[in-house]
C-alpha cells in the first residue's frame, strides 16, 4: 500500500504502477443487489434462468457500472487515505471503456498506474491513475480507464516538487 498524499518522493512514482488490489469475488447475490440497488431489471443481470436461455453468454453477466463502482474498493487496497482526509471525491473518467463481460462467479482485480498528482490548493490534490481491472483467468481486462479524483484534506500541503536528479559520480 503506497501513502501518496504525504510521501515527498511521491513524483518519482508518476508513471508507474502503484499497486494491484486483491482479488473481489462477484457472485450473483452481489450483481442481483447492485441491480435492485440501481432499480435496472435487465435479465442478462439479474435472471439467471433468463441469461442461460437467452443470453450470448449462457449465463449472467455483471452490470459494467458495478465493476466502476467497485474502483473505490480496488483503490484501497492499494492508495493509503491521509490520516487527516476531509473527503475524497470522483471528479471523473478519461476514456472510460468496458472492454470485457464479467460472468457471475469471477473475480476481479485492479491495477493503478499514478498518472498525475497534483495540489490544486494547499489542502486539496487532484489525482490521476490509469486503472485497469482484471478478470481472473481472461487475457482482456473488463474496463480500462483514466480515473480523476479529488481528495480534501484538513492539513496544509507543500507544493510537490520532483526528485532530485541523482548527482553524476
Amino acid at each position: 500500500m503506497i501513502h501518496l498524499f504525504d510521501d515527498p518522493q511521491v513524483l518519482a512514482h508518476l508513471g508507474q504502477t502503484i499497486g494491484t488490489s486483491r482479488w473481489i469475488d462477484v457472485p450473483q447475490q452481489r450483481i442481483t443487489d447492485f441491480g435492485h440497488t440501481t432499480e435496472d431489471p435487465d435479465p442478462m443481470h439479474i435472471d439467471p434462468a433468463w441469461a442461460a436461455a437467452h443470453s450470448p453468454y449462457g449465463q449472467t453477466i455483471a452490470f459494467g457500472f458495478l465493476t466502476v463502482a467497485l474502483l473505490t474498493r480496488m483503490a484501497n487496497d492499494v492508495i493509503r487515505r491521509p490520516a487527516d482526509e476531509v473527503s475524497t471525491l470522483n471528479y471523473g473518467f478519461d476514456r472510460l471503456r468496458l472492454l470485457s463481460p464479467v460472468m457471475v462467479g469471477s473475480r476481479i482485480r485492479g491495477h493503478f498506474v499514478l498518472k498525475e498528482l497534483a495540489l490544486r490548493s494547499p489542502t486539496q490534490f487532484r489525482a490521476n491513475y490509469a486503472v485497469s481491472v482484471e478478470v481472473e483467468g481472461q487475457d482482456k481486462p473488463a474496463l480500462v480507464a483514466d480515473w480523476l479524483s479529488i481528495t480534501n484534506v484538513r492539513q496544509a500541503r507543500q507544493p510537490l516538487v520532483p526528485a532530485p536528479a541523482p548527482a553524476a559520480g
